[in-house]
């Protein structure tokens, strides 16, 4: 983890590796305990932990590894989850609750239910995607401290 202070406001970053389900979840922990440290609300604290939390849990199954960095103001949260390769061919079919292309082995492990993206959105009040296919995946998701 990588942090900095600077323009109001406090970035966090983490290093996302690619199938370390032994990790997964450290970065979304670490998090809660910044915000709680701030005296955040725990409705957005809850909000937040579940963005990170399903935004690193599929950076670990469906990805070549990637970074979450966080960006901590003083009217909002930015979280923006950027991993490396394989994309998404369809993210209208990606978004839909349910759908999934985790492998047995990971949902076995009780992952890959099909509700890491829908989550992320109904958690955040801005919700944006972009893919593309053999380069990755950006999420940016804001949550608004006063909505």
């Amino acid at each position: 983890m990588h942090s900095e202070k600077k323009d109001m406001g406090i970035k966090l970053e983490y290093e996302v590796i690619k199938e370390d389900f032994g990790r997964a979840g450290e970065a979304s922990s670490d998090i809660k305990k910044v915000l709680r440290k701030l005296g955040i609300d725990s409705a957005i604290i809850r909000r937040v932990a579940i963005a990170t939390y399903e935004a690193e849990i599929n950076i670990v199954i469906h990805s070549e590894g990637g970074k979450i960095t966080v960006y901590i103001k003083p009217d909002k949260i930015e979280i923006i989850a950027k991993d490396k390769g394989p994309g998404i061919k369809d993210i209208n079919l990606a978004m839909q609750k349910g759908f999934s292309t985790a492998s047995n082995k990971v949902r076995e492990l009780g992952f890959g239910a099909g509700m890491g993206l829908p989550n992320m959105k109904k958690s955040s009040d801005e919700f944006d995607i972009e893919s593309k296919v053999g380069i990755g995946t950006t999420l940016k998701m804001i949550i608004y401290f006063n909505k």
